[in-house]
């Protein structure tokens, strides 16, 4: 694998996972449990789309195959996507999504403040340009779980039950392989070994103030990095990509 394959692999993965996150999140609008969490919920979703946007424009540009975001983002299958699994796990109850998310943008805010120093331009670019809205994000999950977790009984029963189900899809954040090892040696890319502790500090601090648990791993899934995804992606990218692929040479 050359360094630019390996770069594009990266930037799809990027873009991917905040795409994904993005629809799901979009999934809330008009759905919001208050009018106030309605609106902050569908902005969450515009921050992720314009994340996608910018790398999946500079993996169609590396590429060199005419390929746009619309059509890495429309016309690509389910084992093509690189999208973090618990990116697309299914948005349930209010708490369920405030659990998938403080989990991501604690991940992602660790992530892009380290990318901020990337080798790579464009990624250095995406990094500080995105650090600001997932900051909001994580402050934004991370206010609602001790709210939730610190709450009544049912509230703290509710979102301890979110945190355990969705913990065995933490791990897949922290895989690494081949496009890592190249980018990492030539400094684009960050090991994830060195912000996984990060991540375990912030996630624990916010639990402990919460008054909530965190899992112990036992079983835990992997495979976003071959493309290997849960049944719900492609239920997911069915709806997505319905409307371009319905009508292929529509312009909008």
């Amino acid at each position: 694998m050359t360094t630019n394959e390996a770069l594009i692999n990266y930037c799809l993965r990027l873009g991917d996972s905040s795409l994904i996150l993005g629809q799901r999140m979009s999934e809330w609008c008009s759905n919001g449990p208050i009018l106030e969490e309605d609106i902050a919920m569908s902005n969450i979703a515009l921050d992720l789309f314009g994340q996608a946007r910018i790398m999946l424009t500079y993996a169609g540009k590396i590429e060199k195959k005419g390929r746009t975001e619309n059509d890495l983002s429309f016309k690509r299958l389910e084992r093509e996507f690189l999208n973090n699994l618990l990116s697309e796990r299914p948005n349930g109850h209010f708490g369920d999504t405030v659990a998938r998310n403080f989990f991501l943008s604690a991940f992602s805010f660790h992530l892009y403040s380290a990318l901020k120093a990337s080798a790579d331009e464009q990624i250095s670019a995406f990094a500080i340009k995105s650090l600001k809205e997932v900051t909001y994000h994580l402050r934004h999950s991370a206010e609602w779980i001790i709210r939730l977790g610190d709450g009544t009984e049912e509230s703290h029963t509710k979102i301890q039950d979110s945190i355990e189900n969705l913990w065995e899809y933490t791990e897949d954040l922290f895989a690494m392989n081949e496009v890592d090892k190249i980018l990492i040696k030539e400094k684009i890319a960050i090991d994830l070994n060195t912000i996984k502790p990060l991540w375990n500090k912030t996630i624990n601090e916010i639990l402990t103030k919460a008054t909530l648990n965190q899992p112990e791993n036992s079983f835990m899934q992997s495979g976003s990095l071959d493309g290997m995804h849960s049944e719900v992606l492609g239920h997911l990218l069915t709806e997505m990509q319905f409307l371009p692929r319905a009508y292929p040479t529509a312009k909008w």
